[in-house]
């Protein structure tokens, strides 16, 4: 049973909260979730749990706290505005500096990954590039990956993407990642689309879900 912990953010010295789950088994890490634009909503408390039942501790910040704590939202139109208007109102370095409250948490008992979707999915890419200390990054459809595909990677990392995705082209992206990165491997995934991670029944895909759950288990656990 996951618990809500507060993080004090590097930035300005806030107060954040954070969802955090204990590892189930013997431990092999933290993990740090970051959140879609919904908020801390029961599909990424679902993700947590899903990590601490693979036996990482894992945490995911309350990205939005600053503008509306406990925001979540479902996902219908006035919930993607919503989430929205947090995403661009939220400065990145802000964001980076409450993802490294979360990795100062984790760290005294081990290596910390980081994985993240939609909306953290882009803030998971740019963490590998910006914030010092993760062992690895696993970035799900993010919208902003292409644009910063040139950025320096510190952290072993891969990327996920949907081929039906409407608003992020993936043979695209894949192209402006491996123009910079040809070692990081960018996953496309046949029939799925954006959030296909996510468990809601208008965005699950089953056989992408899975598989890139699988890659990603790997990735953290070789590094």
């Amino acid at each position: 049973m996951g618990d809500t912990i507060t993080l004090t953010s590097g930035h300005d010295g806030f107060a954040l909260s954070a969802y955090h789950e204990a590892p189930f088994t013997p431990r092999k890490g933290g993990v740090i979730v970051l959140q879609e634009i919904f908020g801390i909503d029961k599909y990424v408390r679902a993700d947590v749990e899903r990590w601490a039942k693979a036996g990482y501790e894992a945490v995911a910040p309350a990205m939005f706290d600053r503008r509306q704590r406990g925001f979540s939202v479902a996902h219908d139109q006035e919930g993607i505005a919503a989430g929205v208007a947090h995403a661009r109102a939220t400065p990145l370095e802000q964001a980076m500096a409450d993802i490294a409250a979360a990795r100062d948490f984790l760290t005294p008992r081990g290596k910390v990954c980081v994985v993240g979707y939609c909306y953290g999915g882009s803030l998971a890419w740019l963490a590998a590039s910006k914030v010092e200390g993760l062992a690895a990054a696993s970035s799900y459809y993010g919208s902003m990956v292409q644009a910063n595909a040139h950025i320096p990677l510190r952290c072993p990392t891969i990327v996920h993407l949907g081929h039906t995705d409407p608003g992020i082209p993936a043979d695209e992206v894949e192209k402006a990642v491996k123009a910079h990165h040809p070692e990081v491997p960018v996953y496309i995934y046949e029939g799925a689309g954006h959030g296909f991670n996510n468990e809601s029944p208008e965005r699950y895909h089953e056989e992408a879900a899975d598989l890139a759950r699988a890659r990603t288990r790997e990735l953290f656990e070789s590094a």
